[in-house]
């Protein structure tokens, strides 16, 4: 895994993570060397947990500007901008139709057709 991934000097760097019997192999390697660590299960999971923190933190520090995407463009995650929390949860494209799978918080799920075109404002991409 490349994509996104860079050491300290913001050079491209690798990271790759192997299962190893019970445990999990995380290796990285970088212009400016490499490291190998082998975690237990329990440290595989606090590692797991500590990168899916830091992901949302680093979402939310984002921009507060809402971006807006046309209907065909949405994808599973997306959020839309409003005063209810709406969750793309699939979309299929119908000829000219976006037909959005959407999914509140309270955990109800609806589809509704909109013009591929459409401009739909949201509040996070997924």
């Amino acid at each position: 895994m490349t994509n996104g991934i860079e050491d300290r000097d913001g050079h491209p760097a690798t990271l790759e993570v192997t299962p190893i019997g019970a445990r999990v192999q995380v290796r990285g390697v970088a212009p400016s060397g490499e490291l190998t660590v082998i975690c237990a299960p329990a440290r595989a999971r606090e590692l797991a947990a500590a990168l899916i923190l830091a992901a949302d933190e680093a979402e939310s520090a984002q921009s507060a500007e809402p971006v807006t995407v046309k209907a065909r463009a949405l994808r599973r995650g997306d959020v839309r901008d409003g005063d209810r929390a709406m969750t793309v949860e699939g979309v299929r494209i119908d000829g000219a139709t976006a037909h959005v799978t959407w999914k509140s918080g309270a955990g109800r799920s609806w589809t509704q057709g909109y013009d591929a075109d459409a401009a739909i404002t949201l509040r996070r991409r997924g």
